[in-house]
């Protein structure tokens, strides 16, 4: 899957073979916030522009932009995977929250 990244929203992009245009949609919103462009610079410009345009309508609004992710996980996992994941982090010599972050981190990046 391709993406793009503006102001902290991403965006994934498609090719329409049909149409002959490249669409794009913004993850993270309960809105459904969408664009499409026939280049590649034309689309990062449209990509932007519905990122500006969105928190410029919520703001308009007076309510709160949905941010694409707050920095709270909620993670249920099995005892034994809690136990190991708490004897790693012990060995490492960091928090819990700082192990996670860190493998989180590591298996999220491309």
């Amino acid at each position: 899957m391709n993406t793009m990244t503006y102001r902290g929203y991403t965006a994934s992009v498609e090719f329409d073979e049909r149409d002959d245009i490249f669409i794009g949609s913004i993850f993270g919103t309960r809105d459904m916030i969408t664009f499409h462009a026939d280049t590649v610079a034309g689309l990062k410009r449209e990509f932007r522009s519905s990122v500006d345009d969105y928190l410029a309508y919520c703001e308009e609004k007076g309510i709160s932009p949905d941010k694409p992710a707050s920095g709270k996980i909620m993670l249920r996992v099995s005892p034994e995977i809690h136990a190991a994941s708490l004897i790693a982090a012990k060995a490492a010599g960091i928090s819990l929250n700082q192990w996670a972050a860190q493998v989180l981190r590591a298996a999220a990046t491309v």
